[in-house]
């Protein structure tokens, strides 16, 4: 329920929610915007455009599957809320549709007219079947009907065969017929099986010995499969004319509605509710611009789909496969090579090619910094030593999001059958691992580990494990808490921030938590954590309003959050009341931003920036300031974004950090981050992001995440 923005009294109102709130869901369309520039960035590596490229596409189909799909629904069911600013549904949906349309558009154009004739300016070239010498399309014959024609299967249309199912995000070709002896016409469907490759490499010798890095002098000619496809038609369809082919792919509405009265049934429900996905109704449907009209309308009235949900657009259709390129090994065409360093503060405790960590972390708790701090050498060491050490009793661990093959699963399941208590927190809610997540809880229970799924009602995000451990006589305790997943694959690729601890007080709060997690303990207490649903918010807006008064009694305030999202309204007016007061007031914000600065009056000491590059800025963090040298400062990091989800509707956990040199880190972060010679986006007040990149010679400004690479390489992290 909206709280009631009348409860801060009539000296501080504050204007209506239109002129001080941004569109959540034309918020996340201006992050994907700012993916699509930085895929634009002529002085960024060329493949790491394309990658960009590729991303831009893969967050575009999550946003319609859950977004798009969730605004549908309410709609139809007459649920729908006006928006966080007020705006009708339908009027949102109406300025999505605008939006995003001239986003696919550009995105499609880039690709076309830009980053293509620069991949065949390094020698990777995206060709047509006609574009083929002899040779070549040879080759393409041979692997159609080796590893292509086997695995298709064509789907007639006519009174016998009902139109297919279409499944979510799949890659198809819509076929017209004619029957040469009655003349009349058929539509088929083939799907463009997953299974084989998004592109075909028609240069590489067919042994791979005698491959040879691509490059101007040795290109690589790389034909999409559905071009394949389409060009081998009459082997499928033999005895039939192909009047057209062209490619088409829909988007189903994705989200997951799961009752969970019924915990016990709570793994069955999700189940079916997956089942249930793949049959969602349709919320767009992409075609290619040449796509025949008679096709196109047989495909309107089959899946019941508006045409103001259809995209026509330049081949190749689904541009996430330029992740496939974007592969290609030429170092001279990514980012510079950087590997993660191994905590300095792990590192003085390192025997052969592992740190001691339960050493190490006796001495002094260690704050981790991923990916430029080894995850492998730190977090996965951690759990995996605590599996293997004959003196470990018990470990507990929240998996929201884990990989097919992760280590921590395995040291969990070793330690488990070493005979040791373990205890795993499965969310199998995340959304889109939920079956990842449903096969590893399964996978854990053999192993002999407790398995549970959290609290009912709600998803527990919360980023922690705990290691009871007997030492000279005693039970000690190590804890993990930090702002990412345990998942080895994306802690490459994901920024984070991670707190390693044997502090009692500490590792009693996250044994608390557990208790609770596993148990029935609603009303504890914590010391070191705020945890959501509750004491996050509470603990926010308290800490908000003490920078308001120190800011009235003439002191000098300063707040910083670093988060994914924000949106919350009460903590967003929270934000707008300390700058009125003089609080100063800066923003990080990776994603979604509802909030307007630089209004005067109400934000004008609010600045908001986004950073975009090499990898994900992920971790959240809450600094609050104070003092002529603002000196005295409190940090948390931790799970929560500022999104009624996490506050309200997750268990989340936010640590708050105690040594000067790790509060001084985090500190550096935000001087880099707001620096003037840093390179970033900045957000007015209309919602626009303005990038900057260069200063006013022309001189490009600092990469934030390079220098951070820089800084653990040669320093051993940020100065403290």
């Amino acid at each position: 329920m909206p709280y009631d923005v009348t409860a801060f009294g009539e000296e501080h109102e504050l204007p209506a929610a239109h002129d001080r709130f941004l569109d959540r869901e034309l918020s996340w369309l201006a992050f994907n915007q700012r993916v699509l520039e930085t895929a634009a960035d002529p002085e960024l590596p060329l493949l790491e455009r394309a990658a960009f490229l590729s991303i831009f596409a893969s967050n575009l189909d999550e946003f319609f599957m859950v977004r798009v799909a969730g605004l549908k629904r309410r709609i139809s069911t007459g649920l729908a809320v006006p928006s966080i600013t007020g705006a009708q549904p339908r009027a949102v949906m109406r300025s999505i549709s605008k939006n995003a349309r001239l986003l696919v558009r550009r995105h499609a154009e880039l690709f076309r007219d830009v980053l293509r004739p620069q991949l065949e300016d390094e020698g990777i070239y995206v060709v047509g079947i006609d574009d083929l010498t002899r040779a070549e399309r040879a080759r393409v014959d041979e692997f159609f009907f080796t590893e292509i024609f086997p695995v298709l299967t064509p789907l007639a249309v006519d009174p016998a065969h009902p139109f297919p199912y279409i499944s979510g995000l799949s890659l198809n070709l819509g076929v017209l017929l004619r029957h040469p002896r009655t003349g009349l016409e058929h539509f088929a469907r083939v799907k463009v099986p997953p299974v084989l490759p998004r592109f075909f490499d028609v240069a590489q010798p067919a042994s791979a010995e005698d491959s040879r890095p691509i490059s101007p002098d040795n290109p690589g000619r790389f034909v999409a499969v559905e071009h394949i496809i389409a060009a081998h038609l009459g082997s499928l369809f033999e005895g039939m004319e192909v009047l057209s082919s062209s490619c088409f792919r829909i988007t189903r509405n994705e989200d997951l509605e799961v009752e969970e009265d019924d915990a016990e049934n709570l793994l069955k429900a999700l189940e079916k509710e997956l089942l249930r996905r793949r049959f969602g109704p349709a919320v767009r449907l992409e075609v290619t611009e040449d796509m025949d009209p008679r096709a196109r309308e047989l495909l309107v009235r089959e899946l019941s789909i508006d045409e103001s949900e259809i995209y026509a657009l330049p081949e190749p259709l689904d541009l996430r496969g330029l992740g496939v390129l974007a592969s290609i090994p030429r170092e001279d065409l990514h980012f510079p090579r950087a590997v993660p360093v191994m905590n300095r503060d792990l590192a003085a405790e390192e025997t052969s090619d592992q740190p001691d960590v339960f050493k190490a972390v006796r001495a002094k708790e260690i704050l981790l910094h991923h990916p430029y701090e080894s995850f492998s050498t730190s977090v996965q060491a951690f759990v995996e030593q605590a599996a293997a050490d004959p003196h470990v009793l018990a470990i507990k661990q929240t998996l929201y999001r884990t990989s097919g093959d992760s280590p921590i699963v395995d040291a969990l399941i070793e330690a488990a059958q070493a005979g040791k208590q373990v205890l795993a927190v499965v969310e199998i809610k995340a959304r889109f691992d939920e079956e990842n997540n449903i096969t590893w809880a399964r996978k854990l229970e053999r192993a002999g580990v407790h398995v549970v799924y959290g609290i009912v009602g709600l998803k527990t995000h919360a980023k922690l494990c705990l290691v009871v451990r007997h030492e000279r006589g005693r039970l000690a305790r190590y804890a993990h808490v930090g702002t990412g997943n345990y998942h080895p694959k994306t802690a490459r690729l994901y920024e984070d921030l991670g707190l390693l601890t044997a502090d009692p007080v500490l590792t009693q709060d996250v044994a608390k938590l557990f208790n609770q997690l596993s148990g029935y303990a609603p009303h504890t207490d914590y010391s070191r954590l705020l945890v959501a649903p509750g004491q996050v918010r509470d603990g926010l807006l308290e800490r908000i309003r003490a920078a308001i008064r120190r800011a009235e009694s003439g002191e000098r305030v300063r707040i910083r959050i670093k988060v994914n999202s924000i949106v919350d309204e009460q903590l967003i007016d929270r934000l707008y009341l300390a700058s009125r007061a003089g609080v100063r007031v800066q923003l990080f914000v990776r994603g979604i931003c509802a909030i307007r600065p630089g209004i005067t009056g109400l934000s004008e000491n609010i600045e908001v920036r986004s950073i975009l590059g090499r990898y994900l800025e992920h971790s959240r963090v809450f600094v609050f300031e104070h003092g002529p040298e603002l000196e005295h400062a409190e940090t948390l990091i931790g799970s929560s974004d500022l999104m009624h989800r996490n506050l309200d509707r997750r268990v989340e956990a936010l640590v708050r950090l105690e040594r000067p040199e790790h509060i001084a880190k985090v500190s550096a972060m935000f001087d880099m981050a707001f620096a003037d010679t840093t390179a970033h986006f900045a957000l007015g007040a209309g919602g626009q992001w303005t990038r900057h990149q260069h200063d006013r010679e022309g001189t490009r400004l600092d990469d934030y995440q390079e220098a951070l690479v820089r800084a653990h390489r040669h320093r051993g992290g940020l100065p403290a």
